[in-house]
């Protein structure tokens, strides 16, 4: 597994963020059963910049807290059969899944960390995890696939110990 993470933002981070989103990252793919080494990349910006990139690529004019772009479209969430005939969706060097990219607003997290009353690690954890479910083809577009989305964020988390502290 491959997790790329590059830091484009001024916010102290205050905990070893590589370490632990690479375990979130696995805890997805284990518990989505994904049968191969995977790739993501996750860059972390402020809301200034993730505003911008809302506001281009889903016609949004405001920050939002964190934004999926993933590489392969799953007819149903985490359907990795549909990948066998289709090679473009492996690092051809790797041989990896190119799940896509995530990006996490640092300032936006913070923010919403203060809200809920939990820390900045249990944030962006919960938006990387959030973020994952995406590339894998999960949404939240009716109340059932949030609430799918929901407890399988949870679970990860949970199985890693990240609480709401």
């Amino acid at each position: 597994m491959t997790v790329t993470i590059v830091n484009e933002q001024t916010r102290e981070i205050p905990f070893n963020y590589e370490a632990v989103l690479k375990s979130v990252v696995n805890e997805i793919l284990d518990m989505e059963k994904c049968p191969y080494e995977a790739e993501v990349d996750i860059t972390f910006v402020d809301n200034k910049v993730i505003h911008s990139l809302n506001n281009e690529y889903r016609g949004i004019d405001r920050a939002t807290d964190v934004l999926s772009f993933p590489m392969v479209q799953y007819p149903t969430p985490s359907d990795f059969s549909i990948l066998e005939e289709d090679n473009d969706s492996f690092n051809p060097e790797t041989g990896e899944l190119l799940l896509g990219d995530i990006v996490i607003s640092v300032e936006k997290a913070a923010e919403q960390a203060a809200e809920y009353g939990h820390s900045i690690k249990r944030e962006i954890c919960f938006l990387t995890a959030h973020s994952m479910l995406h590339l894998l083809g999960y949404d939240h577009m009716t109340p059932e696939e949030a609430q799918i989305m929901e407890e399988r964020q949870e679970k990860a988390l949970a199985g890693l110990g990240i609480t709401r502290e």
